[in-house]
């Protein structure tokens, strides 16, 4: 187990899903294709993603599957691809007559494609599945990618959450991370988007890039507060393998990655949210706080980590249907080829069981600092103090959470590295395809105090 100085290594400790993507192949292809000829299961609700994967340029950071070297008709034709698997998909039993009720563009970049590429492509999607009933439309941007003719395109489209990847308002720690935006793009895209009137827009901050210092940090969370977002989500710096960052790494033999260490993150997103909390936000989650509760939300996380169906369309994409999760493929040729084919892309997927979907659900609302124990007992039949005793036991003992009847509470320390205690809730035979986990000792100082 790590010390609380531990510098931070190469790998990734963030849990995005369950089981772990180490199981999926190619064996269970036809477990997701037979999850799509299924009804579904009255009131699941069903959402889209879609992913947009170019960019001005890639950041050092950056391990998402995208692109900076596409031409316009590149770009044509995978946006052509992505609506024809919409089209496959909408003609499954799976989709039942439902709606979608939320959809999420994400990136790569979609603040990159045209006002013409997004008008064109939006109203091919919502003629397949329409958007009526959506309770969220997300949508990521990189400042420097907006004018004020895309934001009201943007807007025009039926975007609900704009989501704006500032990550640092300082130019040289933007530069040093191959960010593509200045901080004199931020203000002006920023205003713009608030005098227009989009109902949520969010603000993305990653807490130690390279460069980062303490004072510089502080600025930032100063000038986050003062824009007055909706809602703040806030990332810790990780430097997963197929990182420019981590080549970097091997380049020069290095072993830690020029980047602050897990604790100094972690006092820099309490800081953070302290800061926000003085401010009238509120603390929802590991990684967001918003402004007023009753009406911000992100439906994307809220609903699919209660079970929801999902299908994600796009290179490398995930998805989730009827207790089944499959990939497409991870290349540009074989993605668009499979689609020009007739052919859904699908790569690997994996089927779980019923005791791996109630984990899945638990884990990932643990996400939110605070799981319910009548929603488990509800809908899986299972009481999660008796279910997970051993590990509720020794996790409340090292002060990183509370459980009682209601269900259980993660303290504040506890949600700042709640990624590093989720294995603690793995099947046996899934601990050993983590990660080691960053979880210091338990003998550690307390923090003065994740997604």
């Amino acid at each position: 187990m790590l010390t609380e100085t531990e510098q931070t290594t190469a790998g990734s400790y963030f849990v995005s899903n369950y089981p772990p993507f180490a199981l999926w192949n190619a064996a269970h292809v036809a477990d997701a294709y037979a999850a799509l000829d299924r009804a579904p299961a009255p009131g699941t609700p069903l959402g889209i993603y879609l992913h947009i994967p170019f960019c001005r340029k890639r950041c050092h950071f950056c391990y998402f599957k995208v692109y900076t070297d596409k031409n316009a008709s590149e770009v044509e034709s995978y946006l052509d691809a992505a609506v024809q698997e919409l089209t496959l998909y909408s003609q499954k039993a799976f989709v039942g007559g439902r709606k979608p009720k939320f959809i999420y563009f994400g990136g790569g970049t979609p603040s990159y494609i045209s006002s013409r590429q997004l008008a064109s492509l939006v109203d091919r999607m919502k003629l397949l599945l329409p958007w009526d009933e959506a309770e969220e439309v997300a949508f990521e941007c990189e400042p420097g990618t907006l004018t004020e003719g895309k934001l009201r395109v943007i807007k025009d489209l039926g975007v609900t959450r704009l989501s704006l990847g500032i990550e640092n308002f300082d130019d040289e720690i933007l530069k040093a991370n191959g960010r593509a935006h200045t901080s004199k793009e931020i203000a002006p895209s920023y205003n713009f988007a608030r005098s227009i009137g989009f109902p949520q827009i969010n603000i993305d901050l990653i807490a130690g890039m390279v460069g980062e210092t303490t004072a510089n940090w502080r600025e930032c969370v100063r000038k986050t507060v003062a824009l007055d977002p909706d809602s703040v989500t806030i990332y810790q710096m990780e430097v997963p393998y197929n990182t420019t960052l981590f080549h970097e790494m091997k380049v020069q033999g290095q072993t830690f990655a020029p980047v602050a260490t897990w604790q100094t993150k972690r006092d820099w997103v309490g800081y953070a949210f302290a800061e926000l909390e003085k401010a009238g936000y509120y603390v929802r989650s590991a990684y967001t706080a918003v402004k007023d509760p009753a009406r911000t939300r992100f439906a994307y996380t809220d609903l699919l980590w209660s079970g929801a169906d999902m299908v994600g369309l796009g290179v490398a994409s995930f998805s989730h249907v009827q207790g089944v999760h499959f990939q497409n493929e991870h290349e540009f040729g074989p993605y668009c080829g499979k689609l020009n084919q007739g052919t859904l892309p699908i790569y690997r997927a994996l089927s779980l069981t019923g005791e791996e979907r109630m984990i899945r659900e638990f884990i990932l609302q643990l996400k939110l600092g605070h799981v319910q124990e009548p929603y488990f007992r509800n809908k899986f039949g299972v009481r999660i103090r008796e279910r997970f005793a051993a590990p509720l036991r020794k996790l409340q003992d090292q002060g990183w959470l509370v459980a009682d009847a209601d269900g259980v509470r993660l303290s504040r320390k506890g949600l700042l590295q709640v990624d590093t205690l989720l294995p603690e809730f793995f099947l046996p035979e899934h601990r050993a395809l983590e990660p080691p986990a960053l979880m210091p000792a338990a003998s550690a100082p307390v923090p003065a105090q994740t997604c």
